[in-house]
């Protein structure tokens, strides 16, 4: 056969709709091209097969993608419109940058961004909240930690089962029900804490459970709807919106609150979420197959650019629980739990105390406390973006993905590492600011390293063991929030704790460079 470059006419004639497996309809074809070869001589071929995906879908664009010229023929399209299998990925060309901020695939990424915004804008409004509530009903810190702490023993609850969930009924599934469900929780927050402590506890435990599908459910779009050397700007984009959510929630919650009253940004963001959901359902689809916006060329670009997964195109199967001791036995799954457990204790210690922190360091009045731990956030964004360009390149240029990813990660822990260091001699909290942003702008590397790993070393259970290391990443959390408010009534500063976060952050970065791999890790072998 003549190669698909020289290619002069393809004919395709549509055949009978075939169920060649009852979860797989599919549509057959009878391709009859002819080509010219350098004698110019020219010899026909035919050939039929089969296009595994939703009849209608495959209708649809093939019958657009036959009118080439648009003269209304709908039974021709051209080799470059249609490229053969042995074509592979070469046939696709790279979209340009314009093409892919305006891809479908872009849509999806931004409206995960926009959830994930909404999941950390729910959870940091009890941070600014707590200030005035714990004057109010005098609670200590200790006390107030374990108000904060709450929504992480829900947290601790769902990443598992959210992340199999996901992996088995796909990620825009499961993250609509988990944005309803925070988003009421949110929304009822007022009255639960008008009712008692211990329902204001339960609603902060159903936030938690709820949003402890996000990152998992974020995990497995990514992976079903870009291919391996754009993930990392994927996770960026997505994470860009996660790090803007705390930034709008503490800066807003004070301005929302001043208006509304202590609770008038729980309603608030409540009511956003739910918007948000209805957006979702209607406007998203689970994987590039199934979207009727998205176009032919980006639908090819995505299928064979790259390796191609088996979570590309993933059905149910009977096997739901997934092979948790195997999952467990590879050092590459503990060196992502290890990070994520100190990506974790990192975040939730800054996102919880910092507000307090420079209210009583630097004696700042609660507006200015939530700006000055607002700001490193929103450098986090951007330099979560900024990341994952940087380690597409790096791979795109031929450096291995484990090197890149180590890199990546060494920067996001070595970095805040030092500057937290930095924190603890600020004299000044402009200084202190500073230090933090330092520190919370390079964490944000971090998203290129370990919080890629999962769909790059098991494509099949991204979802779960993302759950599996959320887990790990929650105990910490509850252990760093928690002691650190002890910690402080204990030894009476928040200093000495700062430099034990430094010091672990030293360590998870040696674990993770020692442990961690970029490669496929065969999780199904049963020897």
């Amino acid at each position: 056969m003549d190669s698909p470059v020289a290619l002069r006419r393809t004919t395709l004639i549509p055949g009978s709709l075939r169920n060649l497996n009852p979860s797989k309809p599919s549509l057959s074809f009878i391709v009859k091209s002819t080509s010219r070869a350098a004698s110019s001589s020219s010899k026909s071929y035919s050939k039929s097969f089969a296009l595994v995906g939703p009849p209608k879908y495959l209708a649809r664009t093939l019958w657009l993608n036959g009118n080439g010229n648009g003269n209304g023929n709908g039974n021709r399209a051209s080799s470059s419109d249609v490229p053969s299998t042995a074509d592979g990925a070469a046939g696709v060309r790279e979209p340009s940058w314009v093409e892919f901020v305006t891809s479908e695939r872009v849509k999806v990424v931004a409206m995960v961004g926009l959830a994930l915004a909404l999941c950390n804008a729910d959870r940091v409004v009890m941070s600014v909240a707590i200030v005035p509530l714990s004057v109010s009903r005098a609670w200590r810190q200790s006390f107030a930690g374990v108000v904060q702490s709450s929504f992480l023993w829900g947290y601790l609850i769902s990443p598992i089962a959210g992340g199999t969930l996901a992996d088995y009924f796909g990620g825009k599934v499961v993250m609509a029900w988990g944005v309803a469900l925070w988003s009421l929780a949110t929304f009822l927050t007022p009255w639960a804490a008008e009712v008692s402590i211990w329902m204001l506890l339960l609603m902060r435990m159903l936030l938690g459970i709820a949003e402890g599908v996000a990152l998992p459910c974020m995990n497995n779009m990514i992976a079903r709807w870009f291919p391996q050397t754009e993930r990392s700007r994927a996770v960026g984009l997505a994470m860009a919106g996660f790090q803007l959510g705390s930034a709008i929630g503490l800066t807003l919650s004070p301005i929302l609150m001043s208006k509304g009253g202590i609770f008038g940004p729980f309603v608030i963001f409540g009511l956003c979420g739910f918007l948000w959901v209805l957006v979702w359902v209607s406007a998203v689809s689970s994987t590039p197959e199934r979207s009727h916006q998205i176009s032919l060329h980006e639908l090819q670009y995505i299928q064979n650019k790259g390796p191609r997964h088996a979570v590309d195109s993933k059905t149910k199967t009977g096997k739901v629980i997934p092979p948790f001791r195997r999952l467990l036995s590879k050092p590459p799954t503990w060196s992502l739990i290890v990070a994520n457990a100190m990506h974790s204790w990192g975040f939730f210690v800054i996102l919880s105390w910092m507000p307090i922190y420079f209210k009583t360091i630097y004696h700042v009045d609660l507006r200015q406390a939530a700006w000055f731990s607002a700001v490193p956030w929103s450098v986090m964004a951007l330099m979560g973006y900024f990341a994952g360009v940087l380690s597409d390149l790096m791979i795109q240029s031929g450096i291995s993905v484990t090197l890149t990813r180590k890199v990546m990660q060494s920067i996001g822990f070595f970095g805040p590492c030092t500057a937290l260091v930095g924190l603890t001699t600020a004299p000044t909290p402009v200084i202190a600011s500073a230090w933090l942003t330092l520190a919370v702008g390079l964490k944000a590397f971090s998203h290129c390293g370990f919080l890629v790993n999962f769909q790059e070393i098991a494509p099949k259970y991204s979802g779960v063991l993302h759950g599996i290391s959320n887990t790990g990443g929650t105990l910490a959390a509850i252990i760093g929030t928690v002691g650190a408010g002890f910690f402080v009534e204990l030894v009476g500063s928040f200093k000495g704790f700062l430099l034990l976060t430094a010091f672990l952050y030293f360590s998870a970065a040696v674990f993770y460079n020692v442990f961690s791999t970029g490669e496929k890790v065969d999780f199904d072998e049963t020897t």
